[in-house]
């Protein structure tokens, strides 16, 4: 009988943590920017792209580690204020380790509403330039950075569909004697759609 108790137990332990535990693969677009540039440089966003996966454990309250690849582009512009002559697209590999946490809103059988917030780090891969036509590379940046991500997360069915915004805390160049007067930081927004593998408690 004892044995049997434990079994049973052991079954429905299993049975709940598999209920409120996700694997989340996802694909999708970025916009990625630099804030307080130099003196005569003008950035925007361009297209990006992103690939990756994150886990989802907990039920209302959950957990949500992840890991992405993405290849982030912005356009620099080169000029003397008036003028600006010179642009190219730089463009950034990098891996994004995420630790968010976050509380569904909406939970029924059809449609889940969540929010997610936590800490990230992005690892600086490689930096290249489209078009050659600037001067920055790797080395002018620092090989990691901090940021604070918020996002929703809606679920239908299988699928998920996932926005969200990076805040970057850490300056992206170094210390350099050319660039330490510049505190550029990145601003990153991202739209996944996703595919969610596993059970939740509906």
């Amino acid at each position: 009988m004892k044995k049997t108790l434990f079994t049973l137990a052991l079954i429905g332990s299993a049975a709940a943590a598999s209920a409120q535990f996700q694997f989340n693969p996802q694909a999708g677009l970025t916009f990625q920017t630099l804030t307080k540039v130099e003196t005569g440089t003008k950035t925007k966003a361009a297209l990006g792209w992103t690939l990756g996966a994150d886990f989802r454990i907990g039920d209302r309250l959950f957990l949500q580690p992840g890991a992405f690849l993405g290849r982030n582009a912005t356009t620099v512009s080169f000029g003397d204020g008036t003028a600006f002559a010179v642009e190219d697209n730089l463009i950034r590999t990098n891996l994004k380790l995420r630790a968010l946490a976050g509380y569904k809103f909406v939970d029924s059988y059809q449609f889940d509403l969540r929010f997610m917030l936590g800490p990230s780090y992005d690892v600086l891969m490689s930096v290249d330039n489209k078009d050659d036509k600037i001067d920055w590379n790797k080395g002018d940046f620092n090989s990691g950075s901090f940021n604070i991500e918020a996002g929703l997360g809606f679920d239908m069915g299988l699928f998920s569909l996932q926005p969200m915004a990076a805040f970057g805390l850490s300056k992206v160049f170094k210390d350099d004697p050319n660039l330490s007067n510049v505190d550029s930081k990145y601003m990153t927004y991202a739209l996944t759609i996703g595919v969610n593998i596993g059970n939740d408690d509906n």
